[in-house]
């Protein structure tokens, strides 16, 4: 991948941009902070956020209130509120690896099991990096790539200025970033014996999914994980990370590659998968992105819950 280019294009002096340009303002000098200071800034963006943002707050509930049908209304807008407040959190985590040397900050990462995929990539087939979309996904993803690079992939943000930032940031980062539609290059990228992040666990829609369970509730799962592995024959790394409760640091955890996956079985196979994002999100329920709409596609007839 090419070097993020030094200069700033014109566009982005115009007006349209001020108000992001004086949030990544204000943003920078909170990295100068020490960490914990960081982290209250986090909590107050996540706090502001829980007022401000009504909509992504009924999503949340929606999505508490049918994956935890015995929470109590009380402990679901409690958990909603750490949801925010982690996702604010997540706000200067991922600033921070956008903008300084992921290396300077791994004293505050314990990684478990880097031997594991140091050994899965010495099979020679590439390995596929199985993720989700945990709230320290952008910092724990930057220091772990600081260690053995790996290839991401992404959605590209609808505001240019801050498409531009993370795509310096992506380059800087990691060795390649791939389109989450382009499973091409995916493959290609593992045939040539490169670590590649894939994170299966939000709603893509109907054309490339199964109706899977997702803590017992029916979930659009896309199939794409067991055919890239099968076409591949890449063993997976499942990558999960969580930051600490008392916010002191983070926990990388990197698993022995999957056994007997896939399975002929499609079904089984994106219930495994699903599982698998269950027992990560169990560990820390504030820290996913339960602001996704991970149930929007239906079985024909059921009504959208949102």
């Amino acid at each position: 991948m090419n070097k993020p280019v030094s200069f700033l294009p014109r566009q982005f002096v115009h007006p349209k941009y001020w108000p992001t340009w004086l949030a990544i303002g204000i943003i920078r000098i909170v990295l100068l902070l020490p960490h914990a200071s960081r982290v209250k800034a986090g909590s107050i963006i996540g706090v502001l956020g829980f007022h401000l943002a009504r909509r992504r707050r009924h999503i949340i509930d929606v999505n508490l209130r049918l994956c935890f049908p015995d929470m109590s209304a009380k402990a679901r807008d409690v958990l909603n509120s750490q949801v925010f407040r982690s996702t604010g959190i997540s706000v200067i985590e991922t600033a921070l690896v956008w903008f300084c040397d992921p290396k300077a900050i791994q004293p505050l990462v314990t990684i478990h099991g880097l031997s594991h995929l140091a050994a899965a990539m010495r099979q020679g087939k590439g390995v596929i990096l199985l993720g989700m979309h945990l709230s320290t996904l952008d910092f724990c993803g930057a220091v772990l790539s600081s260690y053995i690079g790996f290839d991401v992939m992404y959605r590209r943000n609808k505001n240019k200025l801050l498409e531009y930032i993370m795509t310096r940031g992506r380059q800087r980062n990691f060795p390649a970033a791939i389109n989450r539609d382009d499973v091409r290059t995916v493959i290609n990228n593992l045939r040539q014996g490169h670590v590649v992040w894939y994170g299966p666990d939000q709603d893509y829609g109907r054309k490339h999914s199964i109706f899977a369970t997702f803590f017992g509730v029916t979930a659009a799962t896309i199939t794409a994980t067991a055919r890239i592995a099968r076409i591949s024959g890449s063993p997976i790394v499942t990558f999960t990370h969580h930051r600490r409760q008392d916010d002191s640091g983070y926990e990388i955890f990197l698993s022995e590659p999957l056994p007997d996956f896939p399975g002929d079985d499609a079904l089984e196979n994106a219930n495994r998968i699903n599982q698998i994002v269950e027992a990560a999100v169990i560990k820390a329920p504030e820290q996913y992105w339960w602001l996704h709409r991970r149930f929007k596609t239906r079985p024909e007839g059921e009504a959208r819950p949102y």
